[in-house]
């Protein structure tokens, strides 16, 4: 024996009725008893050896066992004819969770064929302590008044443990008080509840709330405990609660009676007079949900209706708790306990009970699932007695006899409740009696929708152009999703997904309308800032839970040509002259100046063009419309003006263009370099003012100084009388060597503060020179500078710009 299964079997013998023995039906039951949460695998018991069968022909004899439950708990092993655990079982879950104080058992049936031989099975399951205790609340407030006396009691909500027997609640513990205590009751069914008493006298003064903990334990192995704060505010009040003519009430009630019959008026007096006196009355914790839901308690009568249909063999006894309570500033409460026992009723026609029956039910419910458990019987004898259930035709339903007497209504078909919402079955019994007598019941089974759409979007992606220099507010597009499901699992909400791109949000940038999905800008967008964003936008219904999808908005910034040209070369301050000095010896063709404009508008619009507006001469320059190079058409003649004045509009691409304009003004000169400049030409590759130049100046000024000094020592020798004064050759502040119509190579001292000097001309060997200012005092050095030095010119023409050689 597997020493998992706690009880091995036991077989009741029953008497076999003739039918039986006709039909080889086994009216014996054998039974087995198995503990909850057994592992999936382990053998219950060996059927084979005990229905006394011959292992070896159990699957030629097509054994099969059907299980009487909406799940396939237990499979029997046709080469070992061993009963094992297929589908770990729950106690709670769906087996006994409606009678958890009851025994529970799993019916089975075990059919062979050839001959027919079908077996009843009970297997019963035990409980284990696998669920702790829960209240219905975690938080229980209560409102007592200062001037309530000791010993009073108050209903506390008693907590629920699924599992049974000694593993149930077992008895509460309250935390540590100096004005409360507990005493645990025992209810009519056994079940375990806690009232609160009063110890001590409340002071609202010193202390107006009192927070404890109460605790429920079950009487498990180990045991097992739950909690729940128990709130008490203490309130200044009136001092006469409501009370009751008696404090235990007994009703009895037929069974089907009409919803809205009168089960009770309840009257609550009290001695208060006023608002002091007017008495509410309301449930108190300790009464059921399936309590509250069966009757209607009207709060300002006390009168105790019927809510829902009552059916002896579902619930045959109601326990309910009433608590009255008066209007006062600080309300007391009185309290009385309902017992209502539901009556049978008895007659000789065919009667459907309808034990369980589940409504409304999602869509989503799988095929084969129980609907409802439907109990026939029939108080006559003989075919009087015997009864035959069914349902309309043409149904997704159908019914399922798991016993004797006993039917169950299952999903045969998927449902879809978009095609059907709802479904009126009505269950007709007919005995076979002449002339026969019938019964029916009908029921609506309602369909719930199911969250099983997605929000979907027409697109996957949008691509959204929005024009530059948009007002705040314009609306981009309009982005709706379909969800085909209904009512909140159809409403759609949408929102921007956040994404942050330099430090800034999709949802500082756009905003959607969440019930409509309108996409509108909320800044004025610049496409020399920003040219294109990225994000996703969600659409969520409101199911449980909610679904959703994203679609991918690609924002594109189409380019306005708002920005004018600026131009960057040659430079010059706002609104002032380009003045450039070229030599009267130009070649044709030589670079005379350079244009360079900008344009931050999108590559359509930043084309730009060039073109002269003014020109003094349109013979003598040149100007490339791409690149902006003014160039010599041929050389100055003595005839040209030393003055020209040049205009060169940059105008871009865009419709309407625009434009940007610069002045350069020319001024011809003689190869000859001028003096008195502020600024002065200095030979790249040669620095006078290098330790070993400094040496040789410092030695010739001193040898050319001794040499004066002798010259004149001899002078004075010679001349032992006063001779006319000397009169000193003239001195040169400045020496500049002559060049010839090539401009050969030259150099140029000078002692002026500042002075400009500007070759444009090149000689065979080649000849750049950089200007650049120099400080008072200074001396500079001009030469020319031959080719292969390795200063060149960036522009490919002209010496407007030098690079050093590293």
């Amino acid at each position: 024996m597997d020493p998992i299964v706690l009880n091995r079997r036991y077989v009741l013998l029953l008497s076999l009725s003739l039918f039986s023995l006709v039909c080889n039906v086994s009216t014996s039951v054998t039974h087995y008893s198995i503990a909850e949460e057994l592992k999936e695998g382990s053998v219950v018991a060996n059927l084979a050896s005990d229905l006394s069968l011959d292992v070896t022909t159990l699957t030629k004899r097509r054994m099969r066992l059907d299980i009487i439950a909406s799940k396939k708990y237990l499979d029997v092993n046709k080469e070992t004819g061993e009963l094992y655990i297929a589908e770990k079982i729950d106690r709670e879950d769906h087996i006994c969770n409606m009678k958890s104080s009851f025994s529970c058992y799993l019916k089975l049936e075990v059919t062979l064929e050839s001959p027919l031989r079908i077996f009843n099975i009970e297997v019963e399951i035990l409980d284990i302590n696998d669920n702790a205790p829960q209240f219905r609340r975690d938080a229980i407030h209560l409102d007592i008044s200062e001037a309530t006396p000791k010993g009073e009691r108050f209903s506390l909500s008693n907590a629920v443990d699924p599992d049974v027997g000694s593993n149930s609640v077992n008895t509460y513990h309250l935390s540590e008080s100096d004005y409360f205590n507990i005493e645990v009751q025992t209810g009519r069914d056994g079940s375990k509840f806690a009232e609160l008493i009063l110890i001590k006298t409340l002071d609202r003064e010193q202390q107006a709330v009192h927070n404890l903990i109460l605790t429920a334990v079950d009487g498990g192995t180990p045991a097992r405990s739950g909690t729940a704060s128990v709130i008490v505010h203490v309130l200044d009040t009136n001092d006469n609660a409501p009370t009751f003519g008696k404090s235990v009430y007994n009703v009895q009630v037929l069974e089907n009676s009409p919803i809205g019959s009168l089960v009770i008026d309840l009257n609550a007096t009290d001695l208060d007079e006023g608002s002091n006196s007017d008495v509410t009355y309301s449930y108190s914790l300790y009464t059921s949900e399936k309590t509250q839901e069966t009757f209607n308690l009207n709060p300002s009568t006390g009168e105790i209706t019927i809510k829902d249909m009552l059916n002896y063999e579902d619930f045959r006894i109601y326990d309910m708790e009433v608590i009255a309570t008066d209007k006062g500033a600080n309300s007391l409460s009185g309290q009385c306990t309902i017992k209502i026992i539901v009556e049978d009723m008895n007659d000789n026609h065919p009667e459907i009970s309808i034990k369980s029956f589940q409504t409304p039910v999602s869509e989503s419910i799988e095929v084969d699932t129980v609907i409802s458990v439907v109990s026939v019987s029939d108080k006559d004898s003989g075919d009087n007695g015997v009864v035959d259930l069914r349902i309309p035709d043409n149904m997704p339903f159908k019914l399922r006899e798991s016993s004797d007497n006993y039917y169950e209504l299952v999903v045969s078909e998927p449902l879809d409740r978009e095609k059907v919402p709802e479904y009126v079955i009505t269950f007709t019994v007919t005995d076979r009696g002449s002339p026969p007598l019938s019964d029916n019941e009908t029921m609506t089974l309602e369909l719930l929708d199911v969250n099983d759409n997605v929000p979907q979007f027409p697109q996957s992606f949008y691509t959204i152009r929005v024009m530059e220099n948009n007002a705040p507010g314009d609306l981009l597009s309009s982005l709706t999703a379909f969800d085909p499901d209904l009512h909140e699992n159809q409403y759609l909400v949408y929102f921007i997904i956040e994404k942050e791109i330099a430090n800034t949000s999709m949802s500082m940038l756009f905003s959607i309308n969440p019930e409509n999905g309108n996409l509108y800008a909320l800044k004025t967008f610049d496409y020399e800032i920003e040219k294109e964003f990225l994000f996703h936008i969600e659409a969520r219904d409101s199911g449980s839970p909610p679904l959703s999808s994203n679609v991918t908005v690609h924002i594109i910034i189409v380019d306005q040509n708002d920005n004018a040209p600026v131009i960057v070369s040659p430079w010059r301050a706002h609104g002032s002259v380009v003045e450039e000095k070229i030599p009267r010896s130009t070649d044709k063709g030589s670079l005379v100046a350079k244009v360079i404009a900008l344009d931050t508008d999108s590559v359509h619009n930043s084309r730009i063009t060039y073109q002269f507006l003014q020109v003094t001469d349109a013979t003598l320059f040149s100007l490339d419309q791409y690149n902006g190079e003014i160039r010599t058409m041929r050389m100055f003649s003595y005839r040209d003006p030393r003055h020209q004045r040049l205009v060169v509009v940059a105008k871009d691409n865009g419709e309407p263009a625009l434009s940007a304009t610069v002045t350069i003004k020319l001024s011809t000169v003689e190869t000859a370099v001028k003096a008195n400049s502020d600024m002065s030409e200095v030979s790249l590759e040669y620095d006078i003012f290098s330790d070993l130049n400094l040496y040789l100046v410092i030695g010739l000024g001193s040898v050319s100084f001794l040499l004066l000094i002798t010259i004149l020592v001899t002078i004075v020798l010679k001349c032992q009388k006063p001779k006319a004064s000397i009169t000193a050759p003239p001195c040169r502040n400045s020496v500049i060597s002559d060049r010839n119509s090539t401009i050969a190579d030259s150099t140029l001292v000078s002692n002026d503060a500042y002075w400009y000097s500007l070759f444009l001309a090149e000689t065979r060997k080649g000849k750049l020179v950089v200007r650049q200012p120099a400080p008072k005092g200074s001396r500079y050095i001009v030469s020319s500078i031959p080719r292969g030095t390795g200063l060149t010119d960036t522009s490919g023409s002209a010496p407007s710009t030098l690079q050093y050689p590293k």
